[in-house]
């Protein structure tokens, strides 16, 4: 054998198939190369520009494109146009490389390329793509381009009247009658951002409109007051100010950046943000005249009419509503920008927005957000250790990693919904641990705490929730690693105190993603002892008749063995029915009927709490034993699920599972869910431990899982109307066209008769059906809310006859009593969770309250009509801002 060279094509030898499949895969990435057009290929350059540095790199981008050959200025208009809508830090390069092609070619006649440059054809066939955006309304996109087309202003590419023109027509949607806030904050945003990048040289034409548009702003942000007051980060039920200390509004910012610097003339506006294209000569307007751009018209919104009413006439579409953005502060302006300044605005914008577009890629989105210091102005963020200190000092210095974790945060925060979901954000912020640990870790830390220190200042209840999922899910991703000694003073609070609150609520989501003895092993000994801090029993099944010594034992394990035997569910009714006949006979039993539900649910549970596929086949198995047990009255509905919350009471999550599965066979109703929820909550055995006539996130939980379902089958036999409703339409049309031929091909007499429409089909009976279950689910749907604002009637302002009263539900919302909640007691701050949790079931559900707001608020307030206490007064207000009965 000869040792000169490896063989590397030995058969069964991994180094040979490493070096041939190393090889194919070069030759397919070659061949790939190969197939990419010259247009393609500078497409991906322009999108590139920058990986080095961006302002050596512009001169070279722009010969390139000049020497292509062919030139395709539509390949160069797209490459800039992707770049610009999905990379928004780059807009002010790609500003300056646009400048740099609207000057004429060298050697060539200014005057002779001056209706003609190649940077005007670029921006012409720009253009085109922008009308898209607008026609599509894709806000985002037509945001990024505005900041493009403002920069250019600035850059002397395009004229100051035509930008000027342009943001007036996103003004005038302000002035429309009937404006929907989503539309509204959109094109406001849009207005008042390219008035900040543009503003310094629009401030100096005779022709600027820049007080008119700052004034319709103002116009349109002082119509929208009361909605502002149910999305404040921080809960306050005693006041109507707008303004808070640790948060700020988008538009209200906005507002206030533009007018700082319409008073200074925009003298702060040119160090706030890049301009490369300054550092090119000034344009001739004589010899290149700047780019007009076209009048534009903001297409209006569409809204889709399916023609579907309620019984009661009112109408069945429900469109989502957009309420104002409140971003939550955790640090000071020194550490973090200031968004009421220029510089600060538009880089928390740009955050924003680059979360928004890689959401499809978090990894790619974490290292973005890190090296984002290399778009801003030097100086902007503190430089890296190690790194040289910039030549130009902004004096700003602010902490990047801060400023990144504070926007993630403040976007995951937002009311009454994030913007992604929780889990996108929650994943980013792992990923950027994971890339420097070392500088987002304290980071985070202190944004934790922050956080945990607000909890007692009036966070808002469903962000305490989320504060209390991301939590755990970080804690699970870093070995459960964190301070507990920190919070051990917290221990002497109030045992409902949301500080005490968090604390259980977070260990329960990490018992979730763990097990109870890991958890528990990472608490200091004060805590693994106090059982309101976290449970001595592990998360389980609690199964009532497992104890030989119980009464109903040997019931219960007859119906085991029945089970476990896998016995058709008519033999276990029968079987059911003669121990029901048994036990009535022996005559020592008050509630026989009660009795039996709790003993076979229980059973049945037993036999599914193995695991989650388990119980899916267990109630799939008796579905019709469920539903004998179930029967068609309210009591025997409410018995099968407190038999669920009894078996569960130990692991609470598994209670809102099976609630679940339960109203997806249909064996309870949602509206059977709402009402057992609020019973609950008003009995001495309060599931969550909470005092009565008050509710928790798990109640909340609970109220949600069911008006989300059934909310979600009025959407489903709505689609399902409207395909039928199209498919018959369809088959008429056809009918139609089929008659309408065959008419026209012989000579009319008298006797031919006239086409009708009820002859071109007979009635459509799936059709009629869809349309029936749709009445049913829809009068379904307006019970389970309307049972939901009887509940919080209940709670929160019952009428003086009730049984339960809640002498703190008018003391919790006065400014004297929230000075002094330092002595609040428990029953204090359940109240004040069981208001957190009524305003945002308002504001989660004001699209359908809204649709509905005649039939709820007749019958849901009806046991506080004419009431003139506090309490009533105060939940009739929220219900109106909710419903837009308040503006």
């Amino acid at each position: 054998m000869s040792y000169d060279r490896p063989h590397y094509d030995r058969p069964h030898r991994g180094g040979g198939n490493r070096r041939r499949y190393k090889d194919d895969y070069d030759a397919h990435d070659r061949r790939r190369e190969s197939l990419e057009s010259p247009e393609q290929i500078l497409k991906n350059t322009i999108i590139k520009l920058g990986e080095v540095d961006a302002i050596q790199e512009l001169p070279r981008l722009a010969k390139q494109i000049r020497e292509q050959v062919p030139l395709s200025v539509p390949a160069i208009s797209e490459g800039i146009r992707i770049a610009v809508t999905e990379q928004p830090y780059k807009i002010p390069y790609y500003a300056a490389l646009l400048r740099l092609l609207h000057d004429p070619t060298e050697g060539e006649n200014p005057e002779s390329s001056a209706s003609s440059s190649l940077g005007k054809q670029v921006l012409e066939d720009f253009w085109k793509g922008f009308q898209g955006y607008l026609d599509k309304l894709a806000w985002r996109d037509v945001r990024q381009c505005i900041h493009f087309f403002a920069h250019l202003t600035v850059a002397q590419v395009i004229s100051i009247e035509s930008m000027s023109a342009l943001l007036q027509s996103f003004a005038a949607v302000l002035d429309e009658f009937g404006v929907s806030y989503g539309r509204g904050r959109n094109a406001a945003l849009c207005a008042i951002e390219g008035l900040i990048i543009s503003g310094a040289v629009m401030a100096k034409s005779s022709s600027s409109n820049t007080t008119e548009i700052i004034k319709t702003v103002q116009n349109y942000n002082d119509s929208i007051y009361s909605p502002k007051l149910l999305v404040q980060p921080a809960m306050s039920l005693f006041t109507e100010s707008r303004s808070m200390e640790n948060a700020d509004e988008v538009i209200d910012t906005g507002l206030f950046v533009l007018k700082s610097l319409d008073s200074s003339e925009f003298v702060e506006a040119s160090e706030s943000f890049p301009q490369p294209y300054l550092d090119f000569p000034d344009l001739d307007p004589t010899v290149s005249a700047p780019f007009e751009l076209p009048a534009i018209l903001v297409p209006p919104e569409v809204i889709e009419l399916d023609g579907l009413a309620t019984d009661a006439g009112e109408d069945a579409q429900v469109k989502k509503e957009d309420w104002p953005q409140y971003f939550f502060h955790l640090f000071d302006n020194e550490t973090t920008p200031d968004p009421a300044t220029p510089a600060g605005f538009l880089v928390r914008s740009q955050i924003l927005d680059t979360i928004d577009i890689f959401e499809v890629n978090r990894k790619e989105c974490a290292r973005l957000l890190l090296e984002y210091p290399k778009w801003c102005v030097p100086g902007t963020f503190k430089p890296k250790p190690g790194a040289p200190e910039p030549e130009f000092e902004s004096g700003k210095n602010w902490q990047l990693e801060s400023t990144v974790i504070e926007t993630v945060l403040g976007s995951l925060y937002l009311l009454p919904e994030s913007t992604h979901k929780t889990v996108y954000h929650i994943a980013l912020i792992t990923e950027l641990c994971k890339l420097s640990p070392s500088t987002v870790g304290p980071a985070v830390g202190k944004s934790i705490r922050r956080l945990y220190t607000a909890l007692g200042d009036g966070f808002d209840v469903e962000n305490a929730r989320r504060f209390a999922e991301w939590f755990a899910v970080h804690m699970s991703n870093f070995g459960f690693q964190w301070v507990w000694k920190e919070w051990l003073p917290d221990l002497e609070l109030s045992e409902q105190h949301p500080k005490r609150t968090f604390i259980r609520r977070a260990l329960e989501f990490e018992i979730r993603l763990s097990y109870h003895d890991r958890v528990l092993k990472t608490l200091p000994e004060p805590m693994q002892n106090d059982t309101t801090v976290i449970s001595d029993q592990t998360p389980g099944p609690a199964f009532e008749y497992e104890d030989p010594a119980h009464p109903h034992y040997d019931t219960a394990q007859s119906i085991l063995s029945l089970l476990r035997g896998r016995s058709k569910a008519n033999e276990v009714l029968s079987h059911i029915e003669s121990l029901k006949t048994t036990l009535e006979s022996s005559g020592t039993h008050l509630h026989v009927d009660n009795t039996i539900r709790s003993i076979s649910i229980h059973c049945l549970l037993s036999i599914g709490s193995r695991s989650f596929s388990h119980l899916l086949n267990a109630i799939e198995r008796y579905l019709p034993l469920l539903r004998g047990l179930a029967g068609t009255d309210a009591e025997s509905k409410q018995d099968i699920l407190s038999a669920v919350a009894s078996f569960w009471r130990l692991n609470r999550q598994m209670v809102n599972i099976v609630f679940d599965k339960l109203m997806q066979y249909q064996i309870v109703d949602p509206t059977d869910v709402v009402g057992w929820t609020f019973e609950n909550v008003g009995g001495d055995v309060h599931l969550s431990g909470m005092r009565p006539m008050s509710l928790s996130a798990f109640e909340w939980d609970l109220l949600r899982g069911a008006l989300d379902k059934a909310n979600g089958r009025v959407m489903v036999a709505r689609r399902k109307v409207a395909a039928l409703r199209k498919e018959h339409d369809d088959s008429v049309a056809r009918v139609k066209a089929s008659v309408g031929a065959d008419v026209g091909s012989i000579e009319m007499d008298a006797d031919v008769k006239p086409f009708k429409q009820d002859d071109s089909a007979s009635e459509n009976p799936q059709l009629t059906v869809a349309l029936k279950a749709f009445a049913s689910l829809t009068r379904e749907q307006k019970g389970a809310l309307a049972r939901t604002i009887e509940g919080f009637v209940s709670c929160l302002a019952p009428s003086p006859s009730a049984g339960r009263q809640n002498p703190h539900a008018e003391t919790v919302i006065t400014e004297q009593a929230w000075e002094t909640r330092v002595a609040w007691t428990a029953d204090e701050w359940n109240t004040w969770e069981t208001w957190g949790w009524y305003r945002h079931f308002c504001r989660t559900y004001s699209p359908y309250l809204r649709n509905y707001q005649e039939t709820l608020g007749t019958v849901g307030f009806a046991k506080i009509e004419g009431s003139t206490s506090p309490a009533a007064k105060l939940m009739k207000k929220t219900w109106g801002m909710a419903t837009g009965q308040e503006s």
